[in-house]
């Protein structure tokens, strides 16, 4: 049933959990879990950058790479045959193009429960996968088990 899992990371504690789920459900399923962190270039768009861009890049691709590197010994200490993989792009559009490319049957995410003004601002990434995912997403809250 699901044999390809996506889990989308950016190492908070919630989506941490998240991936405790996904391995749950990997290591009774046999599934494989597919790691992903995107490199948010969000904020950035339409900012007149030039060299700084380069910088954060790569602050943000160092800190991307110690997560995922995180995902994959987390999986693997469990047993569970893990890929990971960084992108860079708008989060929610990035998650859904990536469980589209690798066929997923699931999507596991965290949410932080934005409200209010912050949500109006910034939406809530795990609810734009939620409208576009190809496949089920199950989200964790941060106050779920």
């Amino acid at each position: 049933m699901y044999k390809k899992i996506v889990v989308p990371t950016d190492g908070s504690d919630v989506s941490m959990k998240a991936l405790k789920h996904a391995i749950f459900i990997a290591k009774n399923l046999d599934s494989k879990i597919y790691g992903v962190y995107v490199v948010d270039v969000s904020p950035f768009i339409g900012l007149p950058m030039e060299g700084s861009w380069e910088l954060i890049t790569k602050v943000l691709e160092e800190e991307g790479e110690e997560i995922l590197n995180k995902v994959k010994e987390m999986c693997e200490k469990e047993g569970v045959d893990v890929e990971v993989k960084m992108l860079e792009g708008i989060p929610p559009e990035e998650i859904v193009k990536f469980a589209e490319e690798k066929e997923a049957d699931l999507i596991v995410m965290g949410t932080t429960g934005k409200t209010g003004l912050e949500r109006i601002l910034l939406g809530s990434v795990a609810e734009r996968v939620i409208k576009n995912a190809p496949c089920p997403v199950l989200v964790v809250k941060r106050q779920s088990p």
